[in-house]
């Protein structure tokens, strides 16, 4: 079937095929490397729709791997002037997505040149903006080392400067905390850009707050107090921000509670989607798939489906629930999108990589997901990630073990040995994790490798506790 679909004579039949390769191999690793010897063809095909297929397949598949041979395929795309603008801004994020929180100097040159020397008509298109995101997923979480590339986008044409020096920002300081770069953000999101004299033509001076509102939530999303108070932040600028502003509320609430559905952000998020701007209804009903993304929460479902029978005459934002749905049953409620790791410390680059492309897509709906390039939305899929617990033996076989999961507790700090989790149940492995749950052993028959219980785990067996057991 495979071969009917890359070898069909409908260009976008092929280029669904390429992006299926590259789905395919999202976060799987393989020593017979299919997902290059099947696209890499396909990058320099006449038809758009096709190249575009297999730049964003090969971006998926090598997330985060750093291959060189992709840079050396997508890099002469990203300089070539004569390359469409929508096809450059895909090899810019597939660029991005490799290497991401890398440094790649080869890409981070490729994609400055492209945005010094295209003309001025070429930056007006909205794709403009993905490459510099791309630009930006270079720098993810290296904070001090974007300042020579921050400096050299002040001096790019007037139209993408200030809106290239936010995304740096922001990418450089995603869930870092960074009070300063909260408030400057802030200040920015504060500014009334638009009097009454201003025509369409100064409608670009917002994209850039929109962009800041939406950072205030990637830098703050590192920790639990960080993101109390972007929420609150958040209250007050859907009181007296403009619309550009409040455009990026939803997205920036689904970024700091992805899959974690709490009562306050639903009813937000319910809220705004009720909205009279059109923009911030379709930004609040992808968000409420993104924030209860595979957790098979009831109470979203029921509130997606009053949604529906509430817009079944907008074809876009009854489109944009229907993915919702979905998403809330992702992967039958097994996978999750949450970026971080290890018992809640660390987050996943390519997972936030992936969610940040989604949600800058969402920033501007009409010429991305609800225009030609609905197929953006698969970049989530690079943040899916199983929410299991499985236990397995030093051979991999699985191990049915009795495992206590319950809500964490922060006990850092604390004198003595302090509970670690409240209110448990006692399950066997393998068990699913909720969003703030952690899992501990209930025995001391096996112990484990790492001193994280999630994803797959390896299992000793605790060699004391059989002597213990031949006493008995």
């Amino acid at each position: 079937n495979g071969r009917i679909i890359l070898y069909s004579e409908e260009p976008l039949v092929v280029a669904g095929g390429l992006l299926a390769v590259g789905l395919i191999n999202t976060n799987v690793r393989n020593d017979c490397d299919p997902a290059y010897g099947l696209l890499y063809e396909s990058v320099n095909k006449d038809n758009s729709s096709v190249r575009i297929g297999a730049i964003m397949g090969l971006g998926l598949a090598y997330a985060g791997c750093q291959k060189e041979e992709v840079a050396e395929l997508l890099t002469p795309i990203v300089t070539d002037e004569s390359t469409p603008m929508d096809v450059c801004a895909f090899a810019a994020l597939s660029l991005g997505l490799v290497y991401c929180g890398t440094c790649h100097e080869e890409s981070i040159q490729s994609i400055v040149q492209a945005l010094m020397l295209r003309p001025e008509k070429d930056l007006e298109d909205p794709f403009a903006h993905l490459m510099c995101l791309g630009l930006g997923l270079m720098f993810l979480q290296r904070q001090q080392e974007v300042e020579a590339t921050y400096e050299v986008a002040k001096t790019f044409p007037e139209r993408i400067s200030e809106y290239c020096q936010v995304v740096l920002d922001v990418c450089a300081y995603a869930c870092s905390g960074n009070v300063l770069k909260v408030q400057a953000l802030l200040a920015k999101c504060g500014e009334h850009r638009t009097t009454e004299e201003s025509t369409e033509e100064d409608l670009w001076k917002l994209d850039a707050q929109s962009v800041a509102c939406l950072g205030i939530a990637i830098i703050a999303m590192g920790e639990d107090l960080g993101r109390d108070m972007a929420i609150r932040s958040y209250d007050h600028l859907i009181q007296y921000g403009d619309n550009s502003v409040k455009l990026a509320i939803p997205l920036g609430l689904a970024m700091l509670h992805t899959s974690d559905p709490i009562l306050e952000i639903t009813d937000q998020l319910g809220r705004l989607s009720h909205d009279n701007s059109e923009e911030i209804a379709q930004a609040a009903c992808l968000a409420l798939g993104i924030v209860g993304a595979g957790t098979n929460n009831a109470r979203l479902a029921h509130q997606l489906r009053q949604l529906t029978s509430y817009y079944y005459k907008e074809p876009s934002l009854l489109f944009l629930v229907r993915v919702s749905q979905g998403l809330v049953h992702l992967g039958k409620g097994l996978l999750t999108l949450s970026p971080t790791h290890s018992d809640r410390t660390l987050q996943s680059s390519v997972s936030l990589a992936g969610l940040m492309i989604t949600c800058f897509a969402g920033l501007d709906m009409k010429h991305t997901i609800l225009g030609k390039h609905h197929y953006m939305l698969y970049y989530l899929f690079a943040a899916a990630a199983p929410r299991m617990l499985m236990c397995v033996d030093e051979e991999g076989k699985a191990l049915p073990i009795p495992v206590r999961v319950g809500q964490a507790v922060d006990v850092v700090g604390q004198a003595g040995r302090p509970k670690t989790i409240t209110g448990f149940q006692t399950h066997t492995t393998p068990v699913l994790l909720a969003a703030g749950d952690r899992a501990e052993l209930e025995s001391g028959k096996y112990i484990p490798i790492t001193s994280n219980l999630e994803n797959v785990v390896i299992m000793k067996k605790n060699p004391a506790w059989e002597e213990d057991d031949t006493k008995s």
